[in-house]
């Protein structure tokens, strides 16, 4: 991995944390078609200390895992104050920070981050294994110290999809019309053109700079109307679904996971934002989300799956 999600402090490879603890944690849950690893930021094996969320997930209809082996899928990796970001161990804070994993049931796990060194911000990811082929995701997160100058928050997920033929995101968007349409997203080098405003939003937050360059700072011209992306895997397909889209941003990489030799092609990221626009103190802010990994199906049974899931909400 060569570029900027790949450069991690030596004490993240050693799997040593900050205070000379090895934190350990992490668990198989097999539901349905799916089998997935949950587990926190330590290293285990194969797995890179700093990769959270969902270290494998494999249907099974496929020995492979969907994410990038090393790394991880709905990789919790920046919390964004709009301030200068080039110190690495702020930029990737999540990754770095304490974290502890918590299994609750045969399908159920949370992971659990303590008030963060620089931002101070304390989250709680839960994930859901459902038959047959999702995983649900509850996160929730408060702020224990006022250190948002310019009064907005966001938080950002990772997910290195293992050298995929196709690296696309695909999202409804709206047109001049009103009319939605899918729209594919392959930017076409990282940090070029990469986060996907939802239809009607205005660039609101801000950035100090000089800073790191970021994929949360760059923008395409693309919009979605609704708060769900996908990509086709093989013969399989990954969909993301958020409970909103007032507070959620796309966002996309060609090469974020890295370099595959096998397959002799880069392994894309697909990602996305949770912005929080005025965060107080002490308050909890969160969102529901579901990921599914089926085998391809019309585009409208992917709508179906949305539309059913939202409904279940209420």
């Amino acid at each position: 991995m060569d570029d900027v999600y790949a450069r991690i402090s030596r004490a993240e490879l050693d799997g040593v944390w900050q205070d000379g603890s090895i934190p350990v944690g992490h668990a198989t849950f097999k539901l349905g078609d799916l089998e997935a690893v949950i587990g926190d930021n330590s290293a285990h094996e194969g797995h890179r200390a700093g990769y959270n969320g969902l270290w494998s997930l494999r249907h099974k209809s496929s020995p492979k895992n969907l994410f990038v082996p090393a790394v991880a899928g709905l990789n919790l990796e920046h919390i964004i104050n709009g301030e200068d970001d080039r110190d690495r161990n702020i930029f990737f804070e999540p990754r770095v920070a304490p974290m502890t994993f918590r299994k609750i049931n045969e399908h159920e796990a949370e992971l659990h981050q303590p008030p963060t060194p620089t931002f101070h911000l304390e989250s709680w990811t839960r994930f859901t294994l459902r038959a047959p082929h999702y995983v649900d995701m509850t996160f929730r997160c408060k702020a224990h110290q006022h250190v948002f100058p310019r009064g907005w928050a966001t938080v950002f997920w990772a997910s290195y999809i293992h050298g995929p033929m196709d690296k696309s995101m695909y999202f409804l968007g709206g047109q001049a019309k009103g009319e939605r349409a899918w729209q594919q997203l392959c930017t076409q080098r990282h940090n070029d053109e990469s986060t996907v405003l939802r239809d009607g939003e205005e660039q609101l937050l801000t950035f100090a700079k000089p800073g790191a360059e970021a994929l949360y700072k760059n923008f395409s011209p693309q919009r979605f109307a609704e708060p769900h992306f996908h990509g086709r895997v093989d013969d399989l397909v990954f969909m993301v679904m958020l409970d909103r889209a007032e507070s959620v941003r796309l966002a996309h990489s060609p090469s974020g996971g890295g370099f595959d030799l096998e397959r002799n092609t880069s392994n894309p990221a697909w990602d996305f934002q949770f912005v929080i626009p005025k965060i107080e103190l002490m308050r909890e802010y969160g969102f529901r989300a579901r990921t599914l990994l089926r085998p391809i199906c019309p585009r409208a049974e992917l709508l179906k799956e949305y539309e059913q899931w939202r409904k279940s909400l209420s």
